[in-house]
Order: structure tokens, then sequence, then C-alpha cells
């Protein structure tokens, strides 16, 4: 099977040695994606839902990169910084998966590489081959 990988042009890629995404056959890993604009810089300072829906732009974005799309994602995960906002990011998710009714998880974590960094989401996607 062949692999392909996308490159979203964050600073941690190359310092990490990491792909945003790969697609392995039919099959399409989202890594741990954030509310990053084309610079880099944090979207939604404060608010949770922002954050939450400009990292499913930026799956979204990855997904296509690789021929997916977000009705191919079967799982995800959310890492929240503050659980108490779960209705929020919640929210940003039932907005972009409602119907396609992945399964997921959403679980607190100390913090994430940036402490402006509320949300981190990954994407398990399977994508139908022609």
């Amino acid at each position: 099977m062949k692999r392909t990988s996308y490159q979203s042009g964050t600073p941690w890629e190359p310092i990490v040695g990491y792909s945003r995404a790969v697609r392995k056959g039919p099959f399409i890993f989202v890594t741990g994606t954030t509310a990053t604009d084309e610079k880099g810089a944090i979207v939604g300072k404060g608010d949770a839902y922002l954050q939450t829906v400009q990292t499913f732009k930026n799956i979204q974005k990855a997904l296509q990169a690789l021929g997916g799309d977000l009705k191919d994602i079967v799982r995800t995960r959310m890492f929240v910084t503050d659980i108490s906002q779960w209705q929020a990011i919640g929210r940003g998710h039932q907005e972009f998966m409602g119907s396609v009714m992945p399964a997921t998880s959403m679980i607190e974590i100390k913090r994430l590489i940036n402490p402006d960094m509320l949300v981190e989401i990954e994407a398990d996607a399977i994508v139908d081959e022609p």
C-alpha cells in the first residue's frame, strides 16, 4: 500500500518529526490538531468553542489534501485543558461531526504545548477507494 503524508507547515512538525496527517491505503490518520491559522497563530484565544471550530477546519484541510473529507472520519479524540468547557467543545464537535457521528472521547489533560491552546483533536478516517 502506498503511504502519503501531509504537512501543514506548523513550527512543531519539523522539530518533533511528524506529519499532520498520513494516508496508507484507505486509512487517514490526522495527528493531534489545534486551532492554528496558516501562520501558526492561535485562533480563538480563551474560547474553547472557537478553537474547536478552527481545529476541525484544520482537520478538514488535512483530510482533503489526502483525498478524504470529514464524512470519512470514524473516530475522534479530544484532549482538553478544562473539562468544564465540555459543552462549548461538544457544540463545536457536533457542528462538524453531527451527521457523521464518529466514535469519540474527550479527555482532560494538564496542558498543551502552547498555554493558549485549549483543545487538541485527533481524527481517524477511512476513505472509500475507487
